[in-house]
């Protein structure tokens, strides 16, 4: 069947760059363009600007297949839902049974083939949505290098830059999915968080990043760091695209227990209504200055989340100052660390054993250590195994030793009713706030979830470069921030309606500089 033809002119496409899914979906329902002359133009965008970026790391060569018979199943008047047809990049430790990678950015898992697509990924097919590409990230989730770890590098894919000032780090690990986003190089993507690399990603590159509880998106098939903070999430350019793409990909596996606990879904696109007026909303202040004095160069973020708050409070939201966790926040970190080393030596041993080809021949940590550090491409020793070397030479235990029961304890209680959680019952909150720098561990530790949405940028005067970052820029004038929504398990409807009113009074989006890369191409 040849190509089906839009029926209206250009004046009525949508310009990537902000295009929502609403209006992707009114331009696809009225025949104003094609699912195939969509992906076209995703396609264009990638190669305008790619070779700057190092967003995408592959494309999927049957893409452009895949949209058009899902043009004629449109035509035939089958349409799946509000993803038909709707291109979506995919972070690159997210399965895909197809012909793309699924490399977690090292060489070593390059052509390694998996059984089946990742749980939420077969969600996704299943919505009509079109798997563009994989994007870059943090080499093996940003867990790696102790000394020389550098945001959204990966062997595979190279350096992702954010587009907002000159070698902006893009913060990690989920780098390459909101540098994608930002620039419209798909209508959303798929991102996994363990502690930040969801919701910092997203808030350098001025978009917004949903951390989900644990539990609520299936982690099957998903390369691993650890099986109680790892989340799979959503990046869009608003929060209701968000929930859309939530919506989509939240749900039961039995291949993952974890999600056994999720209560009944409630309709995440319909909780995307004002929401702040008689919310109750917490500062934790003590936590939020604990971060500006070991990152002075965040004062500038602090002093607009102050602007943030007083807004806040202007629309109607009851908002209590005199709230902190109980727990100290290197007290946590440190608990946090045993766990994950734990967790990671047996969950990426458990992901291995079920690749279906394995050219590496790859089964353990050891085993990937000894190769990365072998490997010409892996940028060995520049970029050292300082993480894996502390598991395997110092802590060579997993989360099935009876050492980790204790552990996982001590991490719940100063987690739980030390942290995030106990914080939240005892002023009866609905969610706290904080500067999107500063927010992701208290979520990580107990499960919860968090979503960031843009405050600003930053007005500085001078770059700040980030130390032992290859010169990337941390923070400059430009550079977007972000304010982040924490809550409760399960509470992501609540605290997705707070951010999209957030969201849409403040209308931060695109008000700040101009990017210094910016595609061009459009549909047509």
């Amino acid at each position: 069947m040849g190509e089906l033809q839009p029926e209206l002119g250009p004046a009525k496409l949508p310009g990537l760059i902000d295009a929502t899914l609403d209006q992707l979906n009114e331009g696809l329902r009225s025949g104003h363009f094609t699912s195939v002359q969509l992906t076209r133009a995703y396609l264009k965008r990638i190669e305008q600007v790619n070779d700057s970026v190092h967003a995408v790391v592959e494309t999927n060569p049957d893409a452009l297949d895949i949209a058009r018979s899902l043009d004629e199943e449109r035509a035939s008047g089958s349409i799946r839902g509000p993803l038909h047809g709707i291109p979506i990049l995919v972070k690159n430790n997210i399965a895909t049974k197809d012909k793309l990678n699924t490399s977690a950015g090292s060489h070593l898992l390059l052509h390694a083939t998996v059984p089946q697509d990742a749980f939420v990924i077969r969600k996704l097919r299943r919505a009509g949505a079109i798997i563009l590409g994989k994007t870059n990230m943090s080499q093996w989730a940003n867990y790696r290098a102790r000394d020389y770890s550098i945001n959204g590098w990966s062997s595979h894919g190279g350096q992702t830059l954010a587009a907002y000032i000159p070698n902006q780090n893009p913060s990690g690990s989920s780098s390459g999915s909101a540098v994608a986003v930002d620039l419209g190089l798909a209508w959303a993507a798929l991102g996994t968080e363990t502690d930040g690399s969801i919701v910092c990603p997203a808030q350098r590159s001025g978009v917004v990043g949903v951390k989900p509880t644990v539990g609520l998106t299936s982690r099957s098939l998903v390369v691993p760091i650890s099986e109680h903070q790892d989340s799979v999430g959503p990046i869009a350019m608003t929060v209701k695209d968000a929930a859309y793409l939530l919506q989509a990909i939240a749900g039961e596996d039995p291949d993952d227990e974890y999600t056994a606990e999720i209560p009944k879904l409630p309709n995440y696109v319909a909780a995307c209504r004002d929401s702040l007026l008689g919310a109750w909303i917490g500062v934790p202040w003590k936590a939020i200055n604990e971060g500006l004095e070991k990152y002075p160069h965040l004062a500038s973020e602090v002093e607009v989340f102050k602007d943030a708050v007083l807004f806040m409070e202007i629309v109607g939201a009851c908002v209590n100052e005199d709230v902190d966790f109980v727990s100290a926040t290197k007290d946590v970190r440190d608990a946090e660390k045993t766990v994950m080393r734990a967790d990671f030596l047996g969950n990426i041993a458990s992901y291995l054993s079920k690749l279906e080809t394995n050219p590496s021949a790859i089964h353990t940590l050891a085993d990937i250590r000894e190769q990365t550090q072998k490997h010409s491409l892996e940028a060995y020793p520049q970029r050292d195994t300082g993480l894996w070397d502390d598991i395997l030479e110092h802590h060579n235990w997993d989360n099935t030793d009876p050492r980790f029961g204790p552990a996982y304890e001590r991490l719940r209680e100063l987690g739980g009713p030390g942290g995030l959680p106990g914080l939240l019952e005892k002023h009866r909150l609905d969610a706290v706030a904080m500067p999107t720098s500063m927010a992701a561990m208290w979520a990580a530790v107990s499960g919860a979830p968090v979503v960031t949405v843009p405050m600003g940028h930053h007005a500085a005067t001078e770059p700040v470069h980030e130390d032992g970052g290859g010169g990337m820029v941390e923070t400059g004038p430009g550079v977007p921030m972000g304010i982040s929504f924490l809550g409760r398990r399960w509470s992501e409807a609540r605290l997705l309606g707070i951010a999209h009113e957030f969201d849409q009074r403040m209308r931060l989006r695109g008000r700040g500089p101009a990017r210094v890369v910016e595609p061009t191409a459009e549909i047509c």
